[in-house]
């Protein structure tokens, strides 16, 4: 007992299998997570590589492998499912494991990944990525049952065993994780405050709006942003340096999520990151990246400049967008591109948490000449990520303007389940944004 007057107890979170890592004072979002083109191809060609006698289903070899191997090719670019193998691959090749984890992860929701193939005559499974050559890491698929709870409270514990292993549990839809809630609460979400354990757990959540009715259509992304510790007051000195207890993304690019998957494992510390992932976007042909994205020297973008105005100096309004609805924005720009070029200027917010102070500060300088400033989204008003990006945004625009907000109004549930007005409020969204410049 009279030792323990002056007892002090000693951090042990970095020593072991954890030596060689820090604990961050400031996010890096910008890390070079770029591979040589050609080590992604072979990537690529591996990744639906199988052995002739083992006899993949026709439909896979036709709608899946020949067209994988076609892109990777001949270009020009590759769909979401091949970027996401990409970055399994070059990991792997790099030496980190790999845990993929959820219901039918192994097929995907959507029959977009098969990251493993089944033999048609003897039910054998195969993972080609297991098998790219050389040393590597290991790939393991765990296609889990319909308990959230354990399954996402086991990947933590993995998580927080060793930082060698990336841990990824994808819900089957986004929505699911409502069942997790107190994993992601006590452990996710705070776990290296309260006990200085880093997690480089990912979540990857399906999101968007498609018409299909309110379940299964929202991850509720703003109940991870309100557990994020990131300041309102983006303006303050204190702001400058963000040290965010985890990270929440919305990518539009194949060439987004890779660089976020590997920046997971290739930076000095852990964090958790939260993904609100495609579902319209894995087979949209305006969603592909070319492997120049991927190469050296590129990195994950927390924010996508405009690349519509044919004149920055001329824009009039800016339209702030995460997610899938910049393609319905762009697709209808292209179509009214007489009464809205160079006045209307698309930037997509790309990473939520921490906040992109400086990238947007950057993004906003070029359009010197604009009075108008609108956060544009499909979520409900009291839903999204409006209520987190409004003050934060508000405090970096320039003097005397203020954020306008576009979207759907408050509703208790996450959308209309009546198709024509779910269109209708589509449609309306879009015109707001662009009309009356």
């Amino acid at each position: 007992l009279a030792a323990s007057k002056d007892y002090v107890p000693q951090a042990d979170h970095l020593k072991g299998k954890w030596a060689g890592l820090t604990m961050a004072t400031e996010a890096v979002t910008t890390l070079d997570t770029g591979v040589p083109v050609e080590t992604l191809r072979e990537v690529g060609e591996k990744s639906v590589s199988v052995d002739p006698a083992f006899h993949v289903h026709s439909r896979l070899t036709k709608h899946h492998i020949q067209p994988r191997l076609k892109r990777l090719q001949d270009g020009p670019s590759v769909d979401w499912a091949t970027a996401e193998a990409l970055a399994f691959g070059t990991l792997l090749k790099e030496g980190f494991n790999i845990r993929l984890c959820g219901q039918d992860v192994g097929r995907g929701t959507f029959s977009q990944r098969h990251a493993m193939f089944v033999c048609q005559d003897t039910e054998n499974v195969y993972i080609p990525l297991n098998s790219i050559g050389g040393p590597q890491g290991k790939l393991e698929v765990a296609n889990s049952n319909l308990s959230e709870l354990a399954v996402l409270g086991f990947e933590y514990g993995v998580s927080i065993q060793s930082p060698n292993i990336l841990p990824i549990w994808e819900a089957q839809f986004g929505d699911f994780n409502n069942t997790a809630q107190v994993i992601i609460d006590t452990y996710i979400s705070s776990g290296e405050t309260k006990w200085l354990r880093q997690s480089s757990l990912v979540m990857l959540l399906p999101h968007g709006y498609d018409g299909a009715g309110p379940e299964h259509s929202s991850s509720r992304i703003e109940r991870f942003l309100q557990l994020c510790n990131t300041p309102l007051d983006m303006a303050a000195e204190s702001s400058q340096t963000q040290n965010p207890n985890m990270h929440v993304a919305i990518p539009t690019t194949p060439a987004q999520i890779f660089h976020l998957l590997r920046r997971q494992m290739q930076r000095n510390y852990r964090k958790p990151l939260v993904v609100a992932g495609p579902k319209t976007l894995l087979r949209l042909s305006a969603a592909t990246s070319p492997l120049e994205d991927m190469a050296p020297g590129t990195s994950f973008r927390p924010v996508l400049s405009d690349s519509l105005a044919d004149d920055p100096t001329k824009v009039k309004r800016v339209v702030f967008v995460s997610g899938k609805l910049y393609y319905d924005l762009a697709k209808a720009y292209a179509e009214r591109k007489d009464e809205v070029s160079s006045r209307i200027a698309i930037v997509r917010v790309e990473e939520i948490c921490p906040f992109p102070r400086s990238e947007l500060t950057r993004e906003m300088m070029r359009f010197p000449s604009a009075t108008e400033f609108t956060w544009c989204q499909e979520e409900t008003m009291n839903a999204g990520v409006y209520t987190f990006v409004q003050p934060r945004l508000q405090s970096i625009l320039p003097k005397g303007a203020v954020l306008k907000y576009i979207g759907r109004g408050p509703l208790a549930a996450p959308v209309t389940g009546i198709s024509n007005v779910y269109k209708a409020e589509q449609a309306q969204i879009v015109n707001d944004a662009l009309g009356g410049v």
